[in-house]
């Protein structure tokens, strides 16, 4: 039972630790595609920490399970496991952490049920603000125009993603600033930020007592934003892209003393009038690498010591 109890501790110290070394790592805003990938290599540790923690604590309980996880297996892997020295501990942990991973499912799904009823709601609400005239027949374009007095846009996705954009972007938003604009949800559309939002939200949640996951909801609204407007800038330039982000949020007062709705924005702003210098491709990919070797670590726990038997042959 040495392995589950170190997989469960190489979890909780993951949970603790990512957060805090990413919240100082002074890379994060100015390479967010690499945040986004290193949160989610850290997440992805701590459940597979969990699911293979699970998976040897079932297997030290009960013998059926034993015996379909350890089938193709030496005896002398098995015993290097010292499974039967769990007892009534092992199967509380087994089943302890299948109801959490049950209730991770659960949420999950809870979370794509209310994404797509969220969609149906703004399609049929779409419907009613841009009624068909006379002999006209719905489109499936990729772009919707909308009436209104208050500049907004929004990528609608779905099996027919949409672009919807009202007609006072349209005039307050001028040539290349609408391009950045289009430019800006494009990469959201492109990158599925919104699975990513889905699977952060449904985690949050689900279990709001652990932080890493409140934590990796909030850095992922924010740093899917940042890739975004990092997407539109090089295709468009950085202070295009400001200005259409100043132009499309002026009359929100988001610059105002009191912007707390959509605090992110001026931030936004000042990230793409102020860039900060990228990092060298080096270091990206070496970030990139580092953070992908974070699942590595509970694999690698939870195979040393059937490794460190099949050595003894």
């Amino acid at each position: 039972m040495m392995v589950p109890a170190a997989l469960l501790l190489l979890g909780a110290l993951v949970a603790v630790l990512a957060p805090r070394l990413l919240a100082r790592a002074d890379w994060a805003d100015r390479e967010p595609v690499v945040a986004l990938w290193a949160w989610q290599c850290a997440v992805a540790a701590v459940l597979l920490c969990c699911a293979l923690s699970m998976t040897l604590s079932a297997a030290a309980a009960w013998q059926a399970v034993r015996g379909h996880v350890f089938a193709p297996a030496p005896r002398a892997v098995v015993e290097a496991y010292a499974l039967g020295a769990g007892g009534t501990w092992a199967a509380a942990t087994a089943v302890t952490l299948a109801l959490g991973g049950a209730w991770t499912a659960a949420m999950l799904v809870r979370e794509v049920v209310r994404a797509r009823r969220r969609r149906r709601s703004r399609r049929a609400e779409l419907v009613v603000r841009s009624p068909l005239l006379p002999g006209e027949e719905r489109t499936t374009g990729r772009l919707m125009v909308l009436e209104g007095e208050r500049s907004d846009a929004w990528w609608l996705p779905g099996s027919t993603p949409r672009l919807v954009i009202t007609t006072a972007a349209l005039r307050r938003l001028k040539g290349r600033q609408l391009d950045a604009l289009v430019a800006h949800e494009e990469g959201h559309a492109q990158a599925r930020h919104d699975w990513l939002l889905h699977c952060s939200a449904a985690l949050a949640g689900g279990f709001p007592q652990v932080p890493v996951f409140a934590a990796f909801r909030d850095e992922m609204h924010r740093l899917v934003e940042l890739a975004a407007d990092d997407m539109a800038s090089r295709r468009f330039g950085r202070l295009t892209t400001a200005l259409a982000l100043v132009e499309l949020n002026e009359d929100r007062g988001v610059f105002g003393p009191v912007p707390a709705p959509h605090a992110l924005v001026p931030q936004r702003v000042n990230r793409l009038l102020t860039p900060p210098d990228r990092l060298t491709a080096a270091r990206r990919l070496g970030l990139t690498a580092t953070a992908a070797l974070v699942p590595v670590i509970p694999v690698l726990v939870a195979f040393v010591p059937g490794l460190q038997a099949l050595g003894g042959y």
